[in-house]
Order: structure tokens, then C-alpha cells, then sequence
């Protein structure tokens, strides 16, 4: 049987205190064995030199680190630049997106879409990156049509993608119908179901909100209605994505890929309660 692999993402710190206390999380985290550690990157690039920065942290801690990149609002050069810059430091990993343009920002750059990326990485680097790409499973937010999205998708991989992350999802019937229809399209990459623990109601929707998770109702209204009480909102959290978790791990899913916030606790308990190991 195909090991599965188990990764966990990080955000890059914005001050001193946070590069401390992301350095404490990650020390906590490494103890769990994961394949590698990804790192985001603001929207237009914003926190490149962040990115950048913690991925050579992580790297020097002795572990394997994948920067999250993104090319909305970049030119050929600036990406060409970055690229050297990992494969300099040997960095065999990417984490390849459009992204997102910040606010107030003018042009979108060189490159539109996230296929157009990583065709370009493919043409500079060869196969230096193992290169990761992001899935939508219930349709990414500003695609015109799940068929268009998952055409979208299909292009990516055909440009040299060789796995995918999904976007976190409560419902893992919108995962494995979306495996299938991947299948179907003629695309065979394994695709690591992106999961995000359950430890802050409000926060949860707004992350919902904005890229299109759907929080299923019965969900919903029961973190609604533990009002302020945060413990049992982590524990029902916790019950929830366990739940979740070993219903993708029982139907196959090649890996799962945990957004932890910059936090240890949530993503821990997860994994010693699947007694995953990568």
C-alpha cells in the first residue's frame, strides 16, 4: 500500500514576537513527524521575503519546507528570481497559485492563471520542484461552473502539477466526487485533502465566507449555540473534523494537509487521535 503523506501549513509572522512564538508551534508540531511544512504567501506576494524567511528557518530545524507561491501581480522576472532562490537553497517542493491581488492593487502581472505558472516553473526549473497545486472541491468561489472549475483544475496537472491540496471542506462526499470526476477527466495525481480544525466559531465563518467553504447547517448551529464557551466549541470541533478524518482516510484519500493557524494544540490532538504517522 501507497504511504499516505501528512504535512502541516503554516502563515509567515509579521513581528519578532510572532517569528518566537511560530518557532515554539513549530518545535511542538515537528514532534509529530509530518512529511513537510508549508508556508502561504500574501496576497500579490505581499509576505515574500516572509515566506522566504520561515522556509529557511524551517529548513535549517532539519525539516522539509514548501513555500506557498503565487503569481497574480507578478512578472516573469520577479518569479523567475524567487525560483532561484529556493532552488539555491534546495528547496525541492512548491506550493503553485494564482492568488489573490490585494486591495487597491492595479495589474495582475505576466501570468493569469495558476496553469500559466506552472508551465513556467516546468520551462526554468525542469523537475527540481515537486510541485503542489490547490483543488476546490466544492468549486473554487469565482469559477464560473463546477465544470469549468474542474477543467481549471485539469489544465494545472496537464502543465506539470504532480499532486493537489484541497481547500478544507466539512463534507467528505464533495471529496471523493470530486476525486472521481478528476479520475474521469483523465487526470491521475494524488489529491491531499486540505483540513481545518474547528477552534473559533466566528473565525471559521469568516474564512468560510470568503473562500467558499460551506459549513454544513447542522454544524453551524451547533457552534452557534455554545455561545462564548470555547472549550466546547473545540471539543465539538475536534469530534467533527476526527469524524471526517477517518471517513476520507477509510475511502483512500492519498494524504491530508492541515491548516494550523500557527497554532499547536488543534492540529496535535487531530493527529494523535488518528494516530497518523507520515
Amino acid at each position: 500500500m501507497k504511504q499516505k503523506n501528512f504535512s502541516i501549513e503554516f502563515f509567515p509572522p509579521k513581528t519578532p514576537e510572532g517569528e518566537e512564538k511560530l518557532r515554539a508551534t513549530r518545535a511542538k508540531l515537528a514532534e509529530l513527524n509530518p512529511k513537510y511544512f508549508s508556508v502561504t504567501f500574501g496576497a500579490g506576494g505581499s509576505t515574500q521575503k516572509g515566506t522566504l524567511e520561515t522556509v529557511l528557518d524551517i529548513k535549517r530545524e532539519g525539516h522539509e519546507a514548501a513555500p506557498h507561491l503565487s503569481c497574480v501581480g507578478g512578472t516573469r522576472e520577479s518569479i523567475r528570481a524567487i525560483l532561484q532562490e529556493y532552488k539555491s537553497n534546495g528547496i525541492r517542493r512548491v506550493v503553485a497559485l494564482r492568488g489573490d491581488l490585494p486591495s487597491g492593487y492595479g495589474a495582475a502581472g505576466e501570468f493569469r492563471y495558476a496553469n500559466e505558472l506552472v508551465e513556467f516553473i516546468r520551462a526554468e526549473t525542469g523537475d527540481w520542484f515537486h510541485i503542489e497545486v490547490a483543488a476546490y472541491p466544492e468549486m473554487h468561489p469565482q469559477a464560473k461552473s463546477p465544470q469549468d472549475d474542474l477543467q481549471n483544475f485539469v489544465r494545472k496537472v496537464k502543465a506539470g502539477a504532480n499532486a493537489a491540496i484541497t481547500q478544507y471542506f466539512y463534507n467528505a462526499d464533495a471529496y471523493f466526487r470530486f476525486a472521481d470526476e478528476v479520475r474521469k477527466a483523465g487526470v491521475d495525481v494524488p489529491i491531499v485533502a486540505g483540513i481545518m480544525p474547528i477552534t473559533n466559531y466566528s473565525q471559521l465563518m469568516r474564512f468560510s465566507e470568503m473562500c467558499g467553504a460551506e459549513i454544513p447547517r447542522w454544524i453551524r448551529l451547533k457552534l452557534a449555540s455554545f455561545g462564548d464557551d470555547t472549550e466546547s466549541i473545540k471539543a465539538f470541533g475536534l469530534d467533527v473534523v476526527t469524524g471526517l478524518c477517518e471517513r476520507l482516510l477509510a475511502g483512500g484519500v492519498p494524504g491530508m494537509h492541515f491548516y494550523s493557524l500557527n497554532q499547536a494544540a488543534a492540529t496535535t490532538a487531530l493527529w494523535k487521535r488518528l494516530n497518523l504517522s507520515a
